[in-house]
């Protein structure tokens, strides 16, 4: 799933190549993944792009009075071409979902793509991207200035929730999904499944500090690389996500994960549990 880091260097990307062009022609394929009707995708053509921006994991995209914004999910993908083909897209089994053709030079676009069978992608078109729920309810973008020790901490004032939990959730903190939960706590030798309101001020010191400098690496690892090495720059710079059995690269035990019904949490025993293996939370409660 594409998370901050990732959506920030598209917004990179978007931001060079898209600024200043003429929207040629809208070609939505996947209905599924259009969550607005009014206005439409073909109220975009003859728009010049002249924004983009992101907020949290969302994409938007400016044309004077219109966005489009977009949520790539667990499986979405924008892809850049230089020649597209002449004859428009059908619709089918391919994971195309939208595709956006540029005014000049001609056959220059992008498409929106989503792989596997659950359909999670959202993309609207609105006046203003306040207008997109998730993008209302999204909480404080860890990376932007404003997001300070004191913010964190105010957050962090009675949460109930496992650090996991509250790390992942859109509406306190913007853009951190699994992958990047497991990466911070790894860094902070934190459990996940510690509670976010007993965490002690030395604690959530460093989280605030891990939560920056993880994401912010991250970033940087991304910045200027073509779309299509996005995730596998993704993929080799995680530590201890999507690693079971490896070794950690910190100490040298074996990464464990506990899996869920949708997902799954990757963790070191000896940095981040004093040892101890955590049991999945579907039949039990951490080992004490």
């Amino acid at each position: 799933m594409p998370e901050l880091p990732e959506v920030e260097a598209l917004r990179w990307f978007l931001d060079e190549h898209l600024v200043g062009r003429e929207i040629e022609r809208v070609h939505p394929l996947a209905v599924s993944a259009l969550k607005t009707y009014r206005p439409g995708v073909a109220d975009l053509e003859g728009r010049t792009f002249d924004a983009v921006a992101r907020y949290g994991k969302f994409l938007d995209l400016g044309a004077g009075d219109l966005h489009l914004v977009m949520h790539l999910a667990r499986a979405g993908w924008v892809r850049w071409n230089d020649r597209m083909p002449e004859a428009p897209p059908r619709p089918g089994k391919s994971p195309l979902a939208l595709r956006v053709r540029l005014a000049d030079p001609a056959g220059v676009g992008f498409d929106v793509t989503e792989a596997g069978t659950q359909k999670r992608l959202a993309v609207y078109v609105v006046h203003d991207p306040a207008e997109v729920p998730g993008v209302a309810r999204l909480g404080p973008d860890p990376l932007a200035p404003d997001f300070t020790p004191e913010v964190f901490s105010g957050l962090l004032a009675g949460e109930r929730r496992q650090v996991k939990g509250m790390l992942r959730d859109q509406s306190v903190i913007a853009g951190i999904g699994n992958a990047y939960s497991d990466e911070i706590l790894h860094a902070a030798k934190m459990s996940p499944y510690k509670l976010a309101a007993k965490l002690s001020g030395q604690e959530a010191a460093l989280l605030y500090d891990m939560i920056g400098s993880t994401l912010r690496d991250a970033v940087e690892r991304s910045r200027g690389l073509p779309l299509r090495d996005l995730k596998a720059e993704k993929k080799s710079g995680l530590r201890v996500h999507g690693r079971k059995g490896e070794p950690c690269p910190v100490c040298g035990d074996t990464i464990r994960e506990v899996s869920f019904s949708d997902s799954a949490l990757d963790y070191c025993p000896t940095c981040q549990t004093g040892g101890k293996p955590l049991a999945d939370r579907r039949l039990s409660r951490l080992l004490k």
